[in-house]
This record gives structure tokens, C-alpha cells and sequence, in this order.
């Protein structure tokens, strides 16, 4: 394999340090041509130094000086803001775009990423869950491989490599988050503190605020409707505590695929990086003497309505799934703060979908416009 270089957008999150890591496991095959962080100057300006990028972007302006006078004696070049990010990605050098940029923002970059031809390796599943139709036919239209880097998709992906039959089912398992076995009556008191202690997976506060409510999940479900081209009654939520079976596909004749193994996001991203080859690495194997017993268990829709939200958003279409997304993010930004409680995060997002503007057949322009008017809507609820 020659040396494939790497954008990783969003590097000092949690899938970027972990993307990094699997980069100098393998020097040999990745080069690191771009990083770029939102706040993060300190970890951003080290991983710089360390990997020697082509150019590195702060998305947030105002830290721009910081960041190149730390970085003025290397040969790097340092850019700022959201359309820097953008543009960036258009450079020849660069092979695979990693997304692994927090909810709405990782939208413009995807897309530029693809009209010019990179492939893309997705780990920002708000850029499905906002324009799926739309992200997916321009994928279609350059000829690009968009691989997924989400644990669960990435396993789905894996189970139809070489597969030439059509799905008849996806079971996309869910841990069910730190709140599994709490009563509903309980989750008005929870904190954030609460929410944050997920059982098996380390990840950004967003999406462990996501993966407790469930939203995760019912992002995940859009997500795989539009990454593997399916029905919304063809998406089967299944919850598995243990995090073992990552997903698995059901096909016509009956049999299922499962992809298994511990969790570790590292593989994912790697095999993104690599497909279709397979490299071996020094990751801790699975025992199963260790898992005497996995679960499965159905999700209770009732008290995690997100996930209802979510199937309803795929059935309704349109920008349905782009209102759904606004609202979530300002609610878990404010649940973050400490302005609404756990359970009001849900009664707030079904209102937003109640009043948002629905549009059957949506541009890029009306994503935009609709992303700006149902955060608007969900920040004077909070008030």
C-alpha cells in the first residue's frame, strides 16, 4: 500500500486522538496532511508538532494568532474559521478526509471533501442525519466511497462486504446508556454528572449526552437508512449492554451476519483507513470466556423518545431529520449548562419538530435556512 495521506477534521476530539494513534502505529502507510480543531489550541498546536501536517485550521477566529505564533517556527501552514475548513480539504495531497467534527458543522466540509473526490471516512453522522439524500447523491455523482467510522455502521458495512444479496434487516445494537435500568420517575432528577458516566465507551460530551437519551440512536438509525440505502421499517433497534455485537444484517434467506469483537474505536477507523485490506494490529482480542452471557433486549420507546422522534423524523422525510438535529443540539448544549433537566431535553425537540417549517423536497439552502430557524425556535423554548 503507498502512503495514503489523512485529513483528520475534528482532531483533538475523541475519534481525532484515536484516528492519530493509528496513524503512528502505521508510518509507513499514513501521512497526516491536515488537522483542524474547534477550541482546542493547546492539544491541536502539540499534535501538530508531532505529526507536521501540511496545514493545520482553528475553527474558532479569535484563537487564530495563538496558534500560529506557537506553530511560526515550523513549516505549517495555519488558517482559521469554518470556511477555512472547508476549503481545505481540496487539497491534492489529501486521499481520505476523516469527519470527525461535533453535529452540524461537519456538514459544509463533507460535502466540498467529496466534490473534490476524496474518499471520505464518516464519523460525523449529523452530516447524514441533516442531508442524507442530498450528501449521498453527490457521493453517488463523483463516484466517491463514503466508509463509516460509527462502531455500529462500520459493522454493517463489514457484514455486507462480498455480499451480493439485498438486506432484508438491520439490527443496529445500543448499550442503552447509563440509564438502562433507571425508572422514567427517576430520570427528571438525573444530572449531568449522571449522563456523562457512559458504561462502555469513552466519547465527547455531546455524544454521551446523546447516547444516554438515546439520540445517538435514532441518529444512527437515519444514518443507516441513508448509508445502506434501506426503509425505516427495515431498521431494527436492538439493546445489547455488553457492546460485543456491534450490529448485525439479517438477509432473505433468514441468516444474520454479526460483527463482534471489543469495544474499540480504533478498529473502525482503521479499517476506513485501509479498506479493503485488513491490517493486523496489537488490539486485545475478544475472549469469549469473558462474556459468558450477551444480552438483547428490546428499547423501551417510551422512556427514551428520541428514538421514537427519530423514526418519525425518516417517515416524515424532507427536512424532518435537519429540525430534529437543530434542536437536539441546542437542548444538549443547555442540559450541558445546566438550563433544562434530562427529560426536557425530549418535550423541548417534539415541540421544535411541532413548529419548524417542513419542507418536502429541501436544498442545501433550505437545510441552512432550516438549521438557523429551529434553533432559533428551540433557544426562546429554553428561555
Amino acid at each position: 500500500m503507498s502512503k495514503k495521506g489523512i485529513a483528520i477534521l475534528g482532531s483533538t476530539g475523541s475519534i481525532g486522538t484515536q484516528a492519530l494513534e493509528v496513524v503512528e502505529a502505521n508510518p509507513d502507510l499514513f501521512e497526516v496532511e491536515v488537522l483542524t480543531a474547534n477550541n482546542s489550541v493547546e492539544l491541536l498546536v502539540q499534535q501538530a508538532i508531532k505529526f507536521q501536517p501540511n496545514a493545520v485550521v482553528i475553527g474558532n477566529e479569535a484563537k487564530y494568532q495563538q496558534v500560529a505564533d506557537a506553530l511560526s517556527s515550523y513549516p505549517i501552514k495555519v488558517y482559521a474559521g469554518s470556511k477555512a475548513i472547508e476549503q481545505v480539504v481540496e487539497m491534492d495531497t489529501i486521499d481520505t478526509v476523516l469527519t470527525a467534527m461535533v453535529g452540524y458543522s461537519g456538514l459544509m466540509p463533507t460535502i466540498n471533501a467529496i466534490k473534490s473526490k476524496k474518499k471520505i471516512a464518516l464519523a460525523n453522522k449529523e452530516t447524514l442525519v441533516v442531508a442524507g439524500e442530498l450528501v449521498m447523491g453527490l457521493a453517488d455523482e463523483y463516484r466517491v466511497p463514503i466508509i463509516p467510522v460509527d462502531s455500529e455502521h462500520s459493522a454493517i458495512f463489514q457484514c455486507l462486504v462480498g455480499e451480493m444479496s439485498p438486506i432484508e434487516k438491520i439490527l443496529l445494537t445500543a448499550s442503552g446508556g447509563p440509564f438502562l435500568h433507571t425508572h422514567i420517575d427517576e430520570l427528571k432528577n438525573v444530572t449531568v454528572d449522571d449522563a456523562l458516566k457512559h458504561p462502555n465507551w469513552s466519547m465527547g460530551a455531546k455524544i454521551t449526552i446523546d447516547s444516554a437519551s438515546m439520540m445517538n440512536k435514532g441518529f444512527e438509525v437515519i444514518e443507516a437508512k441513508w448509508l445502506f440505502d434501506v426503509k425505516p421499517e427495515q431498521i431494527e433497534v436492538v439493546v445489547h449492554p455488553q457492546s460485543i455485537v456491534h450490529s448485525m444484517v439479517q438477509f432473505q434467506d433468514s441468516s444474520i451476519k454479526a460483527q463482534m469483537g471489543l469495544p474499540d474505536m480504533k478498529l473502525p477507523i482503521q479499517y476506513a483507513f485501509t479498506f479493503p485490506q485488513r491490517l493486523h494490529t496489537d488490539f486485545k482480542r475478544l475472549d469469549f470466556r469473558d462474556y459468558q452471557t450477551l444480552t438483547f433486549l428490546e428499547p423501551d420507546i417510551n422512556k427514551f423518545r428520541n428514538l421514537g422522534f427519530a423514526f418519525e423524523a425518516m417517515r416524515r422525510g424532507g427536512n424532518m431529520a435537519c429540525i430534529l438535529n437543530a434542536a437536539n443540539e441546542v437542548v444538549v448544549d443547555a442540559f450541558l449548562k445546566r438550563k433544562v433537566g434530562f427529560l426536557q431535553m425530549s418535550d423541548i425537540i417534539e415541540q421544535v419538530m411541532q413548529k419548524a417549517t417542513f419542507i418536502e423536497k429541501p436544498t442545501l439552502a433550505d437545510y441552512c435556512d432550516s438549521d438557523a430557524e429551529c434553533r432559533q425556535i428551540a433557544i426562546s423554548l429554553i428561555q
